[in-house]
């Protein structure tokens, strides 16, 4: 008996240690352009492998306050594309992200920004609307609206959100239903169908995934 104490402890340890090494989360996949559909990355990234951040930009949210990257400086956040009247994905995008906002309300190092792809109609009057509709707070959820062409090429050269074939020209329109996880130093770190619960449910998943990375 006394010689099957010492084997018995042994089997429990390296259960022990199994069981954590299958049960601990992996990593997540830090995304640049190479990894990344062709069709969604402009010629000029296409190739690249490293180094891609989100850069400089300039927008206006609901309440009228210019929104840079600033603002998410030490934040890990959701950024995703739509317009306040559409009738087909939008609304079922809204109801998934809402999930996200409910699920890390109390969670300051979570944000979410939603970029309108329709900014001649989306005013911050009309934002502002949209965003009391659905009780947002502006300060966990940035709904923003600016120049067209530069939302645009937010959603095809930095977000990778939406095909590459147009300029942000008077006749381009974007309609995707990506969602886009970024996190503390600005990197891509997941892609995700916002319209799904599913995968809405694996995006709020990676979320917990990427703080735990950042508590070690």
């Amino acid at each position: 008996m006394k010689r099957l104490i010492p084997s018995l402890i042994i089997v429990i340890i390296g259960i022990t240690i199994a069981y954590f090494m299958i049960s601990k989360p992996k990593p997540l996949k830090i995304y640049n352009p190479a990894d990344i559909n062709p069709k969604l990355v402009d010629e000029s990234l296409q190739g690249t492998s490293k180094n891609h951040k989100v850069g400089e930009f300039s927008l206006t949210d609901q309440d009228g306050k210019t929104v840079t990257p600033t603002d998410f400086e030490g934040k890990i956040y959701v950024t995703d594309f739509f317009f306040v009247t559409c009738p087909t994905i939008c609304p079922k995008m809204t109801d998934q992200m809402l999930r996200v906002y409910e699920e890390f309300n109390e969670n300051n190092d979570i944000l979410l920004l939603s970029h309108t792809v329709m900014p001649e109609e989306d005013s911050v009057p009309v934002l502002k609307e949209y965003a009391n509709k659905f009780n947002i707070s502006s300060e966990k959820w940035k709904l923003v609206t600016g120049d067209k062409k530069h939302i645009y090429d937010l959603a095809r050269k930095t977000y990778f959100a939406a095909v590459t074939e147009g300029d942000g020209g008077v006749d381009d329109f974007i309609h995707t239903e990506n969602f886009v996880l970024v996190d503390k130093e600005k990197r891509l770190r997941g892609f995700y169908d916002g319209t799904s619960k599913k995968d809405v449910d694996r995006l709020i998943k990676d979320i917990y995934t990427l703080l735990a990375e950042y508590e070690k």
